[in-house]
């Protein structure tokens, strides 16, 4: 069993998480209305990712027989002022997803569930990348910004990304 208050901490995150996806997946849609299939090709599989990490806390959870309890997502943005502004919100949202992970961490630890602060590792790990590939792409904006045709060179780059594997939730078919 595990512990109610980290059972609605990570139900927390799952909301969070699928929120992500959704967020990645409109601004997906923004960068194809604005003619950027490469920004659209990257959000994408953003989106697809998230619901991965959605996926490996839903396995946890039922693993440890907790429950997941889905709730109402909040409609995110359907345009940007620019291509620069969607990027810089979602490094800011990907912050504001570490600082869940940690506190959630931190919850974890205040109820000793080593079980959780170690299932909670690799999301960690994983917020380092998930900052570090959005801010690469803000910064690469940044000393584009003044160039023309330097954000259409961008945007062929982006259409590059392939999506990480599907993280292993530890679950088997039996």
């Amino acid at each position: 069993m595990i512990d109610p208050k980290v059972e609605q901490g990570i139900n927390d995150q799952i909301n969070a998480e699928l929120y992500s996806s959704y967020l990645y997946f409109a601004m997906a849609n923004y960068f194809e209305q604005i003619s950027l299939p490469g920004a659209a090709h990257w959000m994408r599989a953003q989106a697809l990712e998230e619901m991965t990490h959605v996926t490996k806390f839903a396995d946890y959870l039922n693993d440890r027989r907790g429950k997941v309890v889905l709730v109402a997502i909040d409609a995110p943005p359907a345009e940007w002022e620019s291509p620069m502004a969607a990027f810089t919100a979602s490094y800011e949202h990907e912050t504001t997803i570490t600082t869940c992970i940690n506190k959630l961490l931190d919850l974890a630890l205040a109820n000793s569930d080593h079980a959780t602060a170690n299932f909670l590792q690799w999301f960690v790990s994983e917020q380092v990348e998930e900052e570090a590939n959005v801010d690469a792409v803000v910064q690469q904006l940044k000393l584009v910004a003044q160039t023309e045709g330097g954000l259409f060179l961008i945007d062929k780059d982006l259409a590059s990304r392939q999506l990480s594997a599907a993280p292993d939730s530890g679950q088997t078919d039996a």
